[in-house]
């Protein structure tokens, strides 16, 4: 199934992603991945983020058939908190790989 971000509606703190869902020869199917802001404040999570994180979430509960509504907890951000970080740290790790710092001189006169 191919899934398309139609966009998002808030309310109350809780922001609900839109998405249309088409397969061959299927009628166009409607989602709601719903969202609640609090937990991007809570986990520094841009906004933007969001419709990706909604996708990458609907994309594995249709894959294993979860029960409806669809919704980002505060594990789901947690995991992906989780990744950014270790992503980070390893590009910084190959930064430090490609370029070593250089010894520092002693002082003059020792």
């Amino acid at each position: 199934m191919q899934l398309r971000y139609m966009g998002f509606d808030q309310a109350n703190g809780i922001r609900e992603y839109r998405f249309d869902g088409t397969a061959a020869g299927e009628v166009t199917k409607h989602f709601v991945v719903s969202a609640d802001m609090g937990l991007f404040v809570k986990h520094c999570i841009g906004v933007q983020e969001g419709p990706a994180l909604s996708l990458q979430k609907l994309a594995a509960d249709l894959e294993t058939p979860q029960p409806l509504p669809h919704q980002l907890t505060n594990d789901d951000l947690l995991v992906y908190v989780s990744a950014r970080t270790a992503a980070a740290e390893r590009k910084a790790a190959t930064r430090r790989w490609e370029h070593p710092q250089k010894p520092v001189p002693p002082p003059p006169g020792n």
